[in-house]
C-alpha cells in the first residue's frame, strides 16, 4: 500500500534539534552483546536462513463463482475451499478470515477507528460478510459444521481431527455489500460513466497454520494487512454484459466476454511493445451497445495467496507486451474512467507496468503470473497479486510511484510471502528500497529525485514507532516511516555502508530466492544476509529494528605527532549515540591533498572513542566524516573539523 504523504512527512519532522550534547550517551557491550538470535535452527528454519528440510505450509485451493448486482452494490458468490494440512500436527478446527467485518459498526476495526479518522476509517457501514451456509466434505462425505464468528474471523470444527497430508473441502456460500470506501483498499467510485467497483478480501480466505505460532489469528483492525496460505485460485465473476471486468491472473475465455473487436485488440496487446487500446474513451462516452445481459468472467491464477478483481462499463481498457527473462508471456494492462486521461495520465499506466515488471523480473525474480492489470479507481494504491488499485487522479511523478510501488509488492510480500500483520517493514520497507532502483531507471530517470543522508533524520525523531511494533501499534502519523521510508534506508545503508552492493545484492535476491512463495519471519531474512553476504550483522539489526537508536558520529580533535604536520596527523572521532555505523571520512590539507579513510564498525567494539593517524605533508585544513552525506547522522554540525 501506498502512503501519499509519506515524503512530506519524513521532511515535515526534520526539524533541527538544538544540539547540545557533547558527551557520549553510546555503550559498546550492548551495541555487540552477542546475545541476539532467540533459538537455534531446527529442521523447519535453518540457522542458515534456508528453509529446513522438513519446512512445511499448508495449502488453500479456491474454485469461486459470484456475481454482482450493480443495483444494490452487493457481490454474492460460493466457493470451494481445498484445505491441505502438510504440518506435523492433528487440526481439530480451522480458522478462516472474514475482511469484510471490518465494515461492520460493531468491528473492531469500527471500534478502534481514531477520531482524526485517516485512510482505514469508515466513512459508512455494511453486514459485512453474510454467511449463508457453511459444510464439509471429507472423502466424499458431506456434514455441516459447527462454526463460530468472532469479528474478522471464523472458526469450523471438524468432525474428525485432520491429520498430516489429509485433505478438507469447504463449501461456502456468502454475500455482501461493497462499501464505497473501503478501509482504502478496495470499494467504488461514481464516474460519469458509471461506477468503478475494486473488489478485494472479498472472500473467506485461510488463516496461516504455521511453525512459527500456529493459527496466526490477529484480527483485521485497519493498518496491519495480510498474511496468507498459497494455492491456486480460479473464479468466475458474472456482471451486465457492457461491463470490463480485470482480475487477478489470466483471463481464460476473452473471446466470450469480449466484442470480436476488443478480442483482436486484446490479442493484439499480449504481442505489441506499444500500448494498445482494447476498448476506447470514445467506445465508452458512446456506451456498450450488446444483446446479451450477463457475461461471466474467468480467470485462474497459480501458487498465489489472493486474488482481486475490478468491474466497470466506464473503464477504458488498454494494454502492451511485458518481456520477462524466460520468454515466458505476460502481459501488462490497465483499465481506468475516462477521467484519468489527461497530461501524463492514465494513457501511460500500462507504459508504467510494463516497465515496472520488467525491471523487478530482470534485477530480483521474475515476475510469476500472466497479467499485470492497474486499475483506476476510489483507493489510492493498493497491491494484490497480479492486480493492484491506484488512485483515479494520479498522473506524471505520482501516477508512476503509486504503479511502481504498488507492483512492486509482487515481490514483497506475493512472492516473499512474509507475515504483513505483524512485520510491515518486512514488505514495505523492502518494496519502497526497490522502487528507487526502479525509478531510477525509468526512462532515463524522468521521475527520479536523488536523496542524501540528510532527508532520512526525521526518521529517527521521537515522534517515530519503531520498526519492530506491529502495523495496528504503531501511531497514524509513524506509520509512513516506520514502515516503509526507515526500512528502506535501513537497507540502503546496509548495502552503501556496510556490504557493498555486490555483497548486498548476492545476498538479497538469495533471500528472495530461498522464500519465493513461502513464510519467513525476520530471523530467516537476518540469517540469510548474514550467512550469504558472509558477515555479523547481529550489531545492525539490533540498532536499526529492534531499537530506535540514533547515529551521531562527530570529529572531537586533530593533533600532529611532535606537532609537525610532516610527521603526521592522529585524528580522534567519537560515538556520541548509540548506534555504531562503519564510519568514512575525507582529509583534506592545506595544500590541496585529499585522503578518503574507510574505517570498519569493529572500531567501536571497545567504546565511544577511536583514534587513527594518517601521513600528512601540510596542516589539515579539514576533516569531513560522511562526506558524501549517505548516513542520517543525527547532528552533522558536529562532522566537520575545520581549521582555525
Amino acid at each position: 500500500m501506498r502512503h501519499q504523504f509519506l515524503y512530506s512527512f519524513v521532511l515535515a519532522l526534520l526539524v533541527t534539534p538544538a544540539f547540545s550534547q557533547t558527551t557520549s550517551v553510546y555503550n559498546a557491550k550492548e551495541a555487540f552483546n552477542p546475545q541476539f538470535y532467540p533459538y537455534p535452527g531446527n529442521e523447519y528454519r535453518s540457522a542458515s536462513g534456508e528453509p529446513g528440510v522438513k519446512y512445511w505450509q499448508n495449502r488453500a485451493d479456491y474454485k469461486i463463482n459470484c456475481s454482482i448486482d450493480t443495483a444494490n452494490h452487493t457481490v454474492t458468490g460460493s466457493q470451494e475451499l481445498v484445505y491441505t494440512n502438510n504440518s506435523p500436527d492433528n487440526l481439530k478446527f480451522l480458522w478462516l478470515q472474514l475482511d469484510q467485518n471490518i465494515y461492520r459498526k460493531d468491528s473492531r476495526g469500527s471500534a478502534t477507528t481514531t477520531a482524526s479518522g485517516g485512510r482505514w476509517a469508515n466513512t459508512g457501514f455494511t453486514q459485512g460478510q453474510v454467511i449463508k451456509s457453511v459444510a464439509i466434505e471429507v472423502n466424499g462425505k458431506k456434514y455441516t459444521p459447527k462454526f463460530t464468528i468472532t469479528d474478522t474471523r471464523m472458526q469450523v470444527w471438524l468432525q474428525e481431527s485432520l491429520k498430516n497430508a489429509g485433505k478438507v473441502k469447504l463449501v461456502i456460500d456468502w454475500s455482501f455489500e461493497v462499501p464505497i470506501y473501503g478501509t482504502d483498499r478496495m470499494g467504488r467510485l461514481q464516474t460519469k460513466n458509471g461506477w468503478v467497483y475494486e473488489i478485494a478480501q472479498w472472500f473467506p480466505r485461510m488463516c496461516v497454520y504455521d511453525d512459527l505460532q500456529g493459527w496466526n489469528v490477529l484480527p483485521y483492525v485497519g493498518q496491519g494487512e495480510f498474511y496468507l496460505e498459497y494455492g491456486d485460485i480460479d473464479f468466475a465473476v458474472t456482471a451486465p454484459a457492457d461491463m470490463i471486468i480485470v482480475g487477478s491472473g489470466e483471463l481464460l475465455n476473452p473471446s466470450e466476454c469480449l466484442s470480436p473487436a476488443e478480442a483482436t485488440r486484446y490479442a493484439n496487446a499480449k504481442t505489441s511493445e506499444k500500448t494498445v487500446t482494447i476498448r476506447s474513451a470514445d467506445e465508452v462516452n458512446a456506451g456498450i451497445k450488446t444483446a446479451k445481459k450477463t457475461n461471466t468472467w474467468k480467470f485462474k491464477i497459480q501458487n498465489t495467496r489472493d486474488a482481486a478483481w475490478a468491474a466497470s462499463k466506464a473503464f477504458v481498457f488498454d494494454g502492451a507486451k511485458i518481456n520477462l527473462p524466460s520468454g515466458k508471456k505476460c502481459v501488462a494492462l490497465s483499465a481506468y474512467p475516462v477521467e484519468s486521461i489527461g497530461t501524463n495520465g492514465w494513457q501511460r499506466s500500462t507504459e508504467f507496468t510494463k516497465a515496472s515488471i520488467e525491471h523487478y523480473s530482470h534485477k530480483w525474480f521474475e515476475f510469476p503470473y500472466p497479467a499485470a492489470t492497474n486499475v483506476a479507481g476510489i483507493v489510492g494504491g493498493m497491491e494484490y497479486p497480479g492486480i493492484v488499485f491506484c488512485g483515479y487522479r494520479a498522473k506524471g511523478a505520482g501516477l508512476w510511484g503509486v504503479t511502481d510501488h504498488e507492483f512492486g509488492h509482487s515481490w514483497f510480500p506475493m512472492i516473499v510471502g512474509s507475515n504483513e500483520r505483524k512485520y510491515a517493514w518486512m514488505d514495505e520497507g523492502f518494496n519502497t528500497f526497490i522502487n528507487d532502483f526502479s525509478t531510477e531507471a525509468f526512462n532515463k530517470g524522468e521521475f527520479h529525485t536523488p536523496s542524501n543522508g540528510d532527508e532520512g533524520r526525521g526518521s529517527f525523531s521521537e515522534n517515530v514507532d519503531g520498526l519492530y511494533t506491529i502495523p495496528d501499534a504503531v501511531q497514524q502519523r509513524s506509520l509512513g516511516v516506520t514502515a516503509y521510508y526507515k526500512p528502506s534506508q535501513m537497507l540502503h545503508a546496509l548495502r552503501d555502508n556496510v556490504l557493498g552492493a555486490e555483497r548486498f545484492d548476492i545476498a538479497f535476491k538469495e533471500y528472495i530466492n530461498r522464500w519465493a512463495f513461502k513464510h519467513p519471519s525476520p530471523w530467516d531474512f537476518f540469517h540469510t544476509m548474514e550467512n550469504v553476504a558472509g558477515e555479523d550483522l547481529s550489531w545492525f539489526w539490533r540498532g536499526w529494528v529492534f531499537n530506535t537508536w540514533k547515529i551521531d558520529q562527530a570529529v572531537k580533535g586533530v593533533t600532529y605527532r611532535d606537532n609537525l604536520p610532516a610527521n603526521g596527523a592522529a585524528i580522534t572521532i567519537e560515538n556520541l549515540e548509540q548506534m555504531p555505523m562503519p564510519v568514512k571520512i575525507l582529509v583534506t590539507e592545506t595544500n590541496g591533498k585529499q585522503q578518503t579513510i574507510k574505517l570498519p564498525v569493529e572500531i567501536w567494539q571497545r567504546g565511544s572513542s577511536y583514534t587513527f593517524t594518517v601521513p600528512t605533508t601540510s596542516e589539515l585544513k579539514e576533516v569531513k566524516i560522511d562526506p558524501d552525506n549517505q548516513l542520517p547522522d543525527w547532528n552533522r554540525v558536529n562532522n566537520t573539523w575545520l581549521k582555525k
